[in-house]
């Protein structure tokens, strides 16, 4: 009796027609069957949201790709699982490759580390993957998501073939840097970082003489660590032209601070 074949869910938060994903399904082609359902817009910055107040529809694009009109990539992985995956869940979900870095903080904005969240909520192995850019992704042409497109496939594979390295809730949190292959110095086993945020909005006038406002993006700065001086953070890792891998919970309670709590509220 043949071993069955792998089964890949993939998805983003760039939409549909975004050349991360599409390196994504060519990265992943080789390791199963790969099926794609993707937001139809992009939905960066739309964190673990699901849509609750209006109804959503599969459009089917080519054989194993769909997008899902209107959606976050929360309701691509959780009715993807309704639809596509009744018979039995897929092997591994896969979310990106996102174009710009999800490192520190920006893991609780992130739409493609929600769905690798909500991957691992429904018991399936997840992994999110984002390209780290240097500034505004200028730079992503040149390299082809080259080192991105190696760095999962390696991943996947190690996962299919000896199965995934961390308990139930906890994702993987993966974050390459932007180099070629050649340049690339490995892995390295990070915690999150600790983003350094600024508060840009930027002020506009429309032609009606209506103030509208547009928020930026931060720059990639971070503040120091304690587990620093142990360990590396994703930032620091990136900075070095090393791949970040971070096992990422979902459990947020600060366990140190329970004791405390209890105390102040005598």
């Amino acid at each position: 009796m043949s071993e069955r074949k792998k089964r890949i869910l993939i998805t983003n938060d760039d939409g549909f027609e975004a050349d991360g994903l599409h390196a994504l399904r060519d990265a992943l082609a080789d390791l199963g069957e790969v099926i794609t359902v993707a937001p139809t817009l992009e939905k960066s910055a739309s964190g673990h949201s699901l849509t609750l107040t209006r109804p959503l529809r599969f459009v089917e694009l080519e054989e194993n790709f769909y997008k899902l009109d209107d959606g976050t990539p929360t309701d691509c992985v959780f009715l993807a699982l309704n639809k596509l995956f009744a018979d039995r869940p897929p092997d591994l979900i896969v979310s990106g490759i996102n174009r710009g870095g999800n490192m520190g903080e920006d893991i609780t904005y992130s739409g493609t580390a929600a769905a690798a969240m909500e991957g691992v909520l429904q018991g399936v192995p997840s992994m999110a993957v984002s390209q780290v850019c240097r500034s505004h992704c200028d730079e992503l042409p040149g390299l082809g998501y080259r080192l991105a497109k190696q760095a999962v496939h390696d991943l996947a594979a190690k996962i299919l073939e000896g199965g995934f390295p961390l308990p139930e809730r906890k994702f993987l949190n993966v974050n390459i840097p932007p180099i070629a292959p050649e340049e690339c110095k490995g892995w390295k086993i990070t915690h999150a970082g600790r983003r350094l945020y600024g508060n840009d909005a930027q002020v506009h006038i429309n032609p009606r003489g209506q103030e509208y406002y547009w928020i930026g993006l931060p720059r990639l700065d971070w503040h120091p660590h304690p587990h620093s001086k142990h360990d590396w953070s994703d930032f620091e890792a990136v900075r070095e032209n090393y791949v970040s891998l971070t096992p990422i919970q979902l459990d947020m309670t600060a366990y140190e601070e329970l004791e405390c709590l209890k105390g102040w509220i005598q």
